[in-house]
């Protein structure tokens, strides 16, 4: 019987150690705490992931590889590195069970609103005189700042409540997400089609469903 890696550091601190440095490189973390064939396996998941970046590159474009990357890559990143950190590195598709079971993945969409909220400051303050479509038209003046406001500021919102899982964070993104939907549709009707307008609505169906789908995970805050 194959007996398992064994570690070379105290649990807690490698720990630690292990995530910082899976996060900088896939499967070092795990190579320095002792576990080289765990760490061979994220090393051969990552490069198997950057050869379906690179064919989807060349097949589909640049858009396409980096669609992708930011999919499946920066996720699969964000688990090997959250694999890392337990006390025993299950390996990676343990892992992803037991981040599922723990609603890591809500949180880690939370962490991409907390992104774009951030980005989306900056997209309005270094450019003032950018104009968000609305329902096929560029509302100006304080329509149009109360407007570009929205969008960091439902993403803040957002993504704070998936982080703590709170059940009014699903309400709220699901009338976001119904609001970005009808806009879409109607912009569409109005400009027809768009590469980043197709992406966007591509994405956010996609995220939609999967939200609604681990709903279950949303859960009141109980006394303890």
């Amino acid at each position: 019987m194959q007996q398992p890696d064994q570690p070379a550091t105290p649990v807690r601190s490698s720990s630690i150690k292990g995530a910082i440095l899976s996060s900088l490189i896939p499967g070092l973390g795990q190579w320095v705490r002792g576990y080289p064939r765990h760490a061979a396996r994220v090393l051969a998941t990552g490069g198997l992931l950057g050869g379906i970046t690179w064919g989807l590159s060349h097949l589909g474009g640049a858009g396409a590889g980096f669609f992708f990357a930011l999919m499946i890559i920066v996720p699969w990143w964000c688990l090997q590195a959250y694999e890392a950190s337990l006390p025993s590195p299950p390996g990676q598709l343990e892992a992803l069970k037991t981040a599922w079971r723990l609603a890591h993945d809500i949180r880690y969409l939370g962490g991409l609103f907390l992104f774009t909220a951030f980005t989306d400051l900056y997209i309005i303050l270094a450019n003032p005189e950018y104009s968000l479509t609305l329902f096929c038209s560029k509302p100006e003046g304080v329509p149009g700042l109360l407007a570009k406001a929205q969008s960091p500021t439902l993403h803040l919102a957002i993504g704070y409540g998936f982080i703590k899982l709170r059940p009014w964070a699903l309400l709220v993104y699901m009338a976001y997400a119904a609001f970005g939907l009808c806009n879409a549709m109607a912009n569409f009707a109005c400009f027809g089609y768009g590469r980043i307008r197709t992406v966007f609505f591509l994405s956010l169906v996609a995220f939609t469903l999967y939200v609604f789908w681990r709903r279950s995970c949303f859960r009141p805050v109980t006394a303890k």
